[in-house]
């Protein structure tokens, strides 16, 4: 291998870091800002997650839920218990199968939160124009379907 390659190689290496850890840096830096945003409403994006997913699917499985929200079984599970103390989700069996709604006071928090969060969430892009936006977009699904 000839040293322009290896010079090469080792700035891509450094380049992929860089990325890498810029992309970290913003993810971890949205979600300190989320956290904060949702300390009004009592809620963690974990928990604003999850009433987003209820709401926009319910009576939604507890299997899809978890498909939904990337995590597992186990942690969805405490994260229900949680939600369901505060009055926000129900689950009732059918059979093998649990669903999960919002409650009334789940459902009047979903109306309230969501559209404030969704905007809150896209101001984190407000210094990219359009074109810039679509392109981060088609550049993160290029990576997604690696």
């Amino acid at each position: 291998m000839s040293n322009n390659n290896v010079d090469q190689t080792q700035q891509d290496v450094r380049l992929g870091l860089l990325l890498w850890f810029r992309l970290a840096r913003f993810y971890n830096h949205s979600n300190r800002l989320s956290n904060q945003h949702l300390k009004k409403w009592g809620l963690t994006i974990a928990q604003f997650d999850l009433l987003a997913q209820v709401g926009a699917h319910q009576p939604i499985s507890q299997q899809e839920l978890a498909e939904k929200l990337l995590v597992s079984k186990g942690n969805i599970t405490q994260m229900l218990a949680k939600m369901e103390k505060l009055d926000l989700i129900e689950r009732k069996q059918e059979w093998r199968i649990k669903r999960i709604s919002l409650t009334a006071t789940g459902q009047q928090l979903f109306e309230e939160v969501l559209p404030v969060q969704e905007a809150f969430q896209a101001a984190q892009f407000q210094n990219l124009n359009q074109q810039e936006k679509k392109l981060f977009l088609s550049i993160l699904k290029k990576l997604e379907d690696k």
